[in-house]
């Protein structure tokens, strides 16, 4: 079954052109779309009748290997929820159970939370960034010591590109391209399973 807009009207979805406007001229560093990018589902692309894997488009979402459960949580919820405003198309219609009750639309296309170290998830996040073809969404870490939100603006508008690290980053795009870029990285586990060798990471790697 394809959605069609008018099926699902009242979800709350942004528009192309909302998205747009909301994102990069900011200068916050929170998210872009690169050029040519065609992070989003047309209408017709939305098949709730298929496997995930069907389609077009990969939603990864890495966080920090190295961050506390709740606080790794939080960054990929915050990171989730840029991409949810950002990309058309991604949630799927309200759902009704047999007592009636309306339940809000979620992602229908899947998501895979991964995780990576430090210096890996800035590496990452440039290649992200540097490539075409995709939307990318980053979590600077300025943003979980303040509860204001006026001066994690401050704070990174004071932070140079070779000062900045990341606790979270997201990316939807086309999936070839997605699984190239984060083939590599495990699933995120909580809690984090004990090392088997020295050293080695605390989340178990799996294929995607």
């Amino acid at each position: 079954m394809t959605v069609h807009p008018a099926d699902h009207a009242t979800r709350g979805q942004v528009e192309p052109s909302s998205c747009l406007s909301h994102g990069g001229s900011a200068g916050y560093g929170c998210w872009r779309r690169e050029p040519g990018s065609d992070a989003g589902f047309a209408p017709e692309e939305i098949r709730i009748d298929e496997p995930t894997r069907a389609a077009r488009l990969k939603w990864v979402v890495i966080v920090d290997a190295d961050l506390p459960p709740g606080r790794a949580i939080n960054a990929a919820v915050c990171v989730a929820a840029a991409i949810g405003a950002a990309v058309p198309g991604l949630l799927g219609p309200d759902g009704k159970d047999a007592s009636g009750e309306v339940h809000p639309g979620l992602p229908w296309a899947g998501r895979t939370i991964l995780a990576a170290e430090s210096t890996e998830l800035r590496a990452l996040r440039d290649r992200a960034a540097a490539g075409e073809g995709a939307l990318v969404v980053d979590m600077p870490s300025q943003v979980q010591h303040t509860r204001v939100y006026g001066e994690y603006l401050d704070t990174l508008a004071r932070a140079g590109h070779h000062h900045m690290s990341y606790y979270a980053v997201g990316s939807v795009g086309p999936r070839n391209r997605v699984d190239k870029l984060v083939k590599s990285f495990p699933l995120a586990c909580w809690p984090p399973r004990p090392p088997t060798t020295p050293g080695a990471a605390i989340y178990t790697r799996a294929s995607q």
